[in-house]
């Protein structure tokens, strides 16, 4: 475990394992210790990078708001703060990290030797919303006001078991109670979500602004999975279908459905994130 700081910002960054690079983005409001299943089956084979962008986990608060090239420009920063600049690396992201693993290989094709998209964000018709600045003051009015009024850890830790139980096809948090308290008790988390989730859309048009103007690199594979319940869902059905069509749009990437699996993957399906990232 180390901080690297990039723009003036502590980020949180644990580096396991050896042979070629993998770093692993989880989505909104997640954090490293989400990876934790998967780790111990990659980390014989690759080294893996995990960190909390600002505003997440033990990372410092977010400077500035999010965007795709940013994220992947802090990814970059990130490897090469980590003397891992070199060769390149395979990229994983999840939910709307998806949109950042992406945006990175578009933007920086030479550093890129795979993407792999779980259970990713996808917004087709994406439109930046008006007034970002005020959007994003807006962000910090409502952080600051759940606050002062003690949410952060009155049911901030509470939050984040419940989300994580939704999100998953079958079990519960299995990250440590103390863990939990010391990232999602802080107003520090609070905001760097409420930030995060406030410019998604803003994020999501960027990325397929980039889409048009940047090709993914030759040669690279990409693999799409998408969660599956494994019980036939009309909504299960819709969200397959729209993971495939990225799939496509990605110039016939792998897909895969991943059953039984949620949202979280990596808890509840480790064994294919790792398959994904480790195939020739």
């Amino acid at each position: 475990m180390t901080f690297v700081r990039i723009g003036g910002v502590p980020h949180h960054v644990v580096v396991e394992g050896s042979g070629p690079v993998c770093v692993l983005s989880a989505g909104l409001a997640m954090s490293w210790f989400d990876w934790d299943p998967v780790v111990p089956l990659l980390a014989p084979y690759r080294t893996v990078v995990r960190f909390d962008r600002p505003g997440h986990g033990l990372s410092g608060p977010a400077a500035v708001r999010p965007s795709a090239a940013g994220e992947a420009h802090r990814i970059a920063r990130l490897l090469d703060a980590l003397g891992l600049g070199g060769p390149p690396a395979t990229v994983v992201g999840h939910s709307i990290a998806g949109f950042h693993a992406e945006a990175f290989a578009r933007l920086h094709p030479a550093r890129t030797a795979g993407l792999v998209l779980v259970d990713a964000s996808i917004e087709e018709g994406a439109r930046a919303p008006a007034a970002p600045a005020v959007r994003t003051a807006v962000a910090h009015g409502i952080g600051t006001a759940l606050t002062a009024v003690g949410a952060p850890a009155a049911v901030g830790p509470a939050a984040r078991r419940a989300l994580v139980r939704l999100s998953r096809e079958h079990g519960g948090d299995p990250a440590p109670a103390a863990l939990v308290r010391r990232c999602y008790g802080t107003s520090r988390v609070l905001r760097g979500a409420l930030l995060e989730n406030t410019h998604y859309r803003a994020v999501a048009a960027e990325l397929l602004a980039l889409r048009a103007r940047f090709p993914l690199p030759h040669g690279v594979p990409v693999t799409v999975l998408a969660a599956a319940d494994g019980r036939g869902r009309r909504s299960t059905g819709r969200w397959l279908e729209r993971q495939r069509a990225l799939a496509r749009e990605l110039g016939d990437a792998h897909f895969e459905a991943v059953a039984p699996s949620g949202h979280l993957m990596m808890l509840d399906r480790p064994d294919a994130v790792a398959r994904a990232v480790l195939k020739p």
